[in-house]
């Protein structure tokens, strides 16, 4: 299997699209708006800014917006994305009159669909790209700034398959992979197909090269992407091909977790319950979406399948993996929906016993079919019928939760603080299911560096200084203090809707376990290079000699 691979850097001059060398560290920051596909492309944004010589602005600096380049990731989904997009442009606008030679750019499904629009409203953008069009980023910013004129480049198909573009990615402990773009199902709500075009497959050994890449680089965790994962293969001749690819990615050494999203229930085989319960480190979760619980509603939709087939499948599943935890999307009012569709969405969701689900009141996408079709709602039928919904799958889910009250978990140790309560301090994770867990940590007396009821209530969620416990060599770290990216064991001592607690840590006997990982190891090398104390081997690894490609996963660029 060979590993995909992009042309190293090398040197540029102004008009080949990088900042000349007297500016090569102007700051940047990507904002993103939108799912799990934006969040992917705005690391692949990422990746071609610091390719072409732009470093990323300081946490501090990104809260406050203060870049030289300032991108923002838009979705075209929901009815109000273009009221975030230009409450976030008119933030920017006070911003950008103070900062001399500031940059805006906007990018993703928004842009794609409006165009041109965009500068029209708010003639202090910069750069407006599409979704089809993320490589051509570096080079129109060098373009705006060279003209002094806003640069609009809008392509209607997609030009490079954004996996063989550089990344920069957000965590050393999961990744996400893309493994097809775009979408060939014509569901009447929807205008993602009209916007990311009809759906492309990667080819598995691409796949898996870039998933043995991150995997190498630190990484325990893989997610999937695709619009529609079950119907990878297609283009390329091999229905089976999905659960093949999961099993594939059961025979990754390293690689502890894998997810996927999202399935279409239509397309949604057997093989891949098999292949899902048969593969160790695939985890027992399933995001399937609903939509509607109404099958005269599903038509309307273009969903290719009824309520009955999709409570069958999730029936299969649990009886593959009764532990699995099965989420979901599920529209309210959409066009024509009588009561009596209504009740049906109660019933189902009542059936499927979701452990959560997105919920969304229908919104109109100019451009879709749906958009057009008699019966649209009155606004407070619709939010009458969300908050039946809505308190129906709250009551669902914390019954749920509480199922998994004095359960043993391994919990993936994320970044950021953990959920405060009172005068306890807990770090946060997922479990195998992706249940967020917040955990507990035992007391440690002071010799091991951190003193108090709890090590995490004594130490910032990013570290300030490279005298934090966290960034120890290995055999020096305190025995009970994970960092993120390490595994820990815990017992789940409440529940509610939307996480888990464990308190157990701090009981005696309580069976409490940190489990190091390369990945922990991998966030503490990351750490310790952004506070000047070593070079981020997770991140870039060597320098490359000149025209020596570089794989995916981080490739190499300029120091940060």
């Amino acid at each position: 299997m060979s590993t995909p691979t992009i042309p190293a850097p090398v040197p540029a001059s102004p008009d080949a699209g990088t900042p000349d060398a007297a500016e090569a560290r102007r700051t940047y920051m990507v904002r993103t708006l939108g799912c799990q596909m934006n969040v992917h492309d705005s690391e692949h944004m990422a990746g071609m800014l610091e390719q072409a010589g732009y470093t990323r602005a300081s946490g501090e600096d990104e809260a406050a917006s203060r870049a030289d380049v300032v991108v923002i990731n838009t979705c075209a989904v929901r009815e109000n994305a273009a009221t975030r997009l230009y409450g976030n442009l008119g933030q920017l606008a006070s911003l950008k009159a103070r900062r001399p030679g500031m940059q805006i750019a906007v990018g993703g499904c928004l842009a794609q669909k409006d165009r041109g629009t965009i500068v029209e409203k708010a003639p202090w953008v910069d750069v407006v790209f599409g979704t089809h069009n993320l490589d051509a980023l570096p080079v129109l910013l060098e373009r705006a700034r060279h003209n002094e004129a806003a640069e609009v480049e809008i392509a209607e198909s997609l030009q490079v398959f954004p996996s063989t573009l550089p990344t920069r990615r957000e965590s050393v402990y999961a990744g996400w992979v893309s493994i097809s773009v775009g979408c060939n199902n014509t569901c009447t709500f929807c205008i993602v197909p009209h916007l990311r075009g009809k759906e492309r497959d990667r080819r598995p050994g691409e796949i898996l090269a870039e998933v043995e890449a991150l995997v190498a680089a630190g990484a325990v965790e893989v997610t999937l992407l695709g619009q529609n994962v079950n119907s990878y293969g297609v283009e390329f001749g091999d229905r089976g091909a999905f659960a093949k690819l999961l099993r594939a990615c059961g025979r990754i050494e390293g690689l502890e977790r894998v997810r996927f999203t999202s399935p279409h229930p239509a397309a949604f085989t057997d093989d891949v319950i098999e292949a899902m319960a048969q593969t160790p480190n695939v985890m027992p979760q399933l995001h399937m979406p609903l939509q509607s619980g109404s099958d005269r509603i599903l038509r309307a939709m273009r969903r290719s399948y009824r309520s009955e087939k999709f409570l069958g499948i999730l029936d299969r599943v649990r009886a593959a993996m009764p532990d699995a935890a099965i989420t979901t999307d599920i529209i309210v009012g959409f066009p024509g929906e009588t009561e009596e569709d209504f009740a049906e969405t109660l019933r189902v969701v009542e059936a499927a016993r979701f452990s959560s689900a997105f919920m969304f009141q229908y919104s109109k996408r100019p451009g879709t079919p749906a958009a057009t079709m008699d019966g649209q709602l009155p606004k407070e039928v619709v939010q009458e019928r969300f908050e039946r919904l809505l308190a129906l799958q709250e009551r669902i889910s914390e019954e749920e939760a509480d199922q998994q009250i004095g359960r043993t978990l391994e919990v993936l140790v994320a970044e950021g603080s953990g959920k405060k309560d009172g005068a306890a301090r807990r770090l946060s994770g997922r479990a195998p299911d992706n249940r967020l867990v917040h955990f507990a940590l035992p007391v440690v007396p002071d010799e091991e560096g951190v003193t108090g009821s709890s090590p995490v209530a004594h130490l910032p969620s990013e570290p300030e200084s490279l005298d934090d416990p966290r960034l120890r060599d290995t055999a020096d770290l305190p025995a009970h203090l994970p960092r993120p990216g390490d595994m820990v064991t815990v017992t789940v001592t409440q529940a509610a809707p939307h996480f888990l607690v464990s308190d157990s840590a701090i009981r005696p006997d309580s069976g409490f376990a940190v489990r190091r990982t390369r990945s922990g190891d991998a966030w503490a090398a990351r750490e310790q290079a952004r506070l000047g104390g070593g070079d981020d081997h997770h991140s870039h690894g060597p320098a490359p000699a000149a025209g020596t490609p570089v794989t995916l996963g981080m490739p190499t660029i300029g120091p940060r």
